[in-house]
């Protein structure tokens, strides 16, 4: 397991690479001069000549990538053209709040998947299984931006049930630790901000679980339906096993390989994805924070945050390899 896990972390050297090659890049596709681009039209020739200094524009194109680089092996991810402030600082404040958020729809997308596509498989062709997969496939179907702005407007003005914004409400007090909100207020007892900060996770976080929880809907009841007629099923149901001992315990243990490779690769996309989300919900994450450098033409911003995405997907994948050995000891990473 251990050499697996190195031969891995090595393996993803040169996908970095190229990713660090491509986010390198986004500069110099720019037409015309980066600088006055990502400055604008009223930049003055002293701010232009400052900027290009900061980003090493004048140097040649092998020698910049290289000062890139070696700023990346000491964890400086550049400086944020418009505020100034150091984007690893920027992302470490804004990352915490992605995280919560996708780990919260992806629970949500996991759990309702999981017993909705198992229920269907076994109920084959019944009213729930037409029922679910008709709702599956309007999952899918539904663009995010639709449905956060529907959620809005009954759940938050009809209804006013749930907020329409943010983290937590103003005037909420919360002593921050490790910036996710729901852990913090836990660690400090402070079950007012707890309640607060998991009404805000609602609506957006079932918006963003909506296509994973139907795609992994989907996913487990056709891999259920393909094992729930195996050999070893029949007879573990004609020995007299309770029904759902055959269901959960065999059935969906051998069935579960592909359904956790769909939910590690929902899981990466979440965490680099969320920009819809973030921006119809004002959660002040990741995803919000690049789309505004992108309008704003904050190339550096642009630049970190891939780099950080690209990384975080990379170490999903691999913790889902890892634990395909937990759920089938018979796979061997020698």
């Amino acid at each position: 397991m251990v050499s697996y896990i190195v031969r891995r972390l090595l393996m993803t050297i040169p996908v970095l690479l190229g990713v660090s090659i491509l986010a390198f890049s986004l500069i110099h596709l720019i037409p015309g001069d980066p600088a006055r681009s990502m400055l604008g039209s009223k930049a003055n020739e002293e701010q232009l000549m400052q900027l290009r200094q900061e980003l090493r524009l004048d140097d040649p194109y092998i020698a910049q990538y290289g000062s890139f680089l070696g700023d990346l092996a000491t964890g400086d991810l550049g400086t944020s053209v418009k505020s100034k402030e150091a984007v690893a600082d920027e992302l470490e404040n804004r990352l915490p709040a992605t995280v919560e958020l996708s780990l919260f729809a992806m629970l949500l997308a996991t759990v309702i998947g999981v017993l909705a596509g198992v229920i269907a498989a076994v109920k084959q062709y019944s009213w729930f299984d037409n029922v679910s997969m008709t709702g599956a496939l309007l999952g899918v179907s539904i663009p995010i931006f639709w449905l956060g702005l529907m959620m809005i407007w009954l759940f938050s003005v009809k209804l006013q049930w749930l907020p329409a914004s943010g983290r937590l409400s103003t005037g909420t007090e919360l002593e921050t630790i490790t910036n996710f909100f729901l852990i913090d207020s836990i660690l400090t007892w402070n079950w007012a901000a707890f309640g607060d900060a998991f009404v805000h996770l609602l609506m957006p976080g079932i918006a963003l679980g909506t296509i994973p929880m139907a795609i992994i809907a989907r996913m487990t009841r056709s891999s259920m339906l393909e094992v729930m007629n195996q050999d070893y099923i029949r007879t573990a149901d004609a020995k007299g096993l309770a029904s759902y001992l055959v269901v959960f315990q065999h059935a969906l243990k051998n069935a579960f390989l592909p359904v956790l490779t769909v939910i590690g690769l929902q899981f990466g996309f979440l965490l680099g994805g969320a920009v819809l989300t973030e921006t119809i919900f004002s959660w002040p994450g990741v995803g919000r924070y690049v789309l505004q450098s992108i309008l704003g033409r904050d190339y550096p911003v642009v630049q970190g945050t891939i780099l950080v995405i690209a990384i975080m997907f990379v170490f999903v994948n691999l913790l889902t390899d890892i634990l395909y050995k937990y759920i089938d000891p018979r796979i061997s990473f020698d």
